[in-house]
């Protein structure tokens, strides 16, 4: 199958998405292409039989396959102990929002986009994420013995043959807005908030490549804990893991350090932006009681 190029993806994905015919009128303003390359990219995928009458045809769906989302990895081991007290007896995953586990969001985004292969590397008080099964019955889990003894690069380990056409979920984000989470994806990408100025992980990047990651900075992007790792990439970062975790002072690494630190000259990540009311992740019990006021007591 001939790979697409980054113009005929992105049109292929908005008619994908799009339950009516569209225009090319409607095309140029949901890729922000311009009308004439959304005028050549037509003839093009036309051509090869993957739109007809501005709608995709099931060989442009075939097309976009190798580029669909098919699996969610969730980091959802360690302690929380910036949310004690309410971390001592429930995973902070499992704490609940306005009356809903954090985790249900995320969960529930990748089942909208169409992601129902799911892990859940767990560890502190492994067994209270049973419950999830419940309304989640297609998750699987994975277990993390040495959570407590380890930074999350442990838990990549524990996933690390999962990771192709894959999303990497640090599992306390309180998503807002779904629709972030995509159902095909050009390459592989890392979630982040423009900023003028963050004390946070952040990224630098360049021609929309990072090519740093960082504690603070000025112009950058903060990271948000959301990534997605296109087939190729997912079978590098099984022995990268490995190698880097197997070094001296490996275990004590973040994961996502692996390909944006450790291995960079193997790997090009896009940023893909998204906006502060799409997500928060929750730190502190003080940024919990602000959110839910049922915490105030």
């Amino acid at each position: 199958m001939n790979k697409l190029t980054r113009k005929q993806f992105d049109v292929l994905e908005v008619l994908a998405l799009s339950q009516d015919a569209l225009t090319q009128r409607q095309l140029e303003e949901k890729t922000g292409h311009s009308l004439g390359t959304i005028n050549r990219v037509m003839k093009e995928i036309a051509d090869m039989g993957y739109a007809a009458d501005g709608r995709i045809t099931n060989e442009g769906l075939n097309a976009l396959e190798p580029y669909r989302a098919k699996r969610a990895i969730f980091i959802a081991a360690g302690f929380g102990s910036r949310l004690v007290p309410i971390t001592f007896n429930t995973p902070k995953p499992l704490v609940r929002v306005h009356g809903k586990r954090i985790i249900d969001g995320l969960l529930d985004a990748c089942l909208e986009a169409g992601i129902t292969e799911i892990y859940i590397v767990r560890g502190y008080l492994a067994e209270q994420f049973d419950q999830l099964l419940y309304k989640y019955p297609m998750i699987r889990f994975l277990e993390n013995p040495v959570y407590n003894e380890s930074n999350n690069i442990s838990s990549s380990m524990c996933a690390r043959y999962m990771l192709s056409n894959a999303y990497v979920f640090e599992a306390d984000l309180l998503i807002a807005n779904p629709k972030i989470i995509k159902k095909y994806h050009y390459t592989s990408d890392f979630l982040g908030i423009k900023k003028d100025r963050t004390d946070d992980w952040c990224f630098e990047v360049k021609d929309g490549i990072i090519t740093e990651e960082k504690i603070g900075g000025l112009n950058c992007w903060q990271m948000v804990g959301i990534s997605y790792w296109n087939e190729e990439d997912g079978h590098k970062l099984s022995n990268d893991i490995k190698e880097i975790y197997e070094q001296p002072g490996g275990r004590e690494r973040y994961w996502e350090q692996v390909p944006l630190v450790f291995c960079k000259d193997r790997y090009k990540v896009e940023v893909l932006e998204c906006y502060e009311e799409d997500i928060v992740e929750i730190d502190t019990f003080r940024e919990l009681k602000a959110i839910d006021k049922i915490y105030n007591v």
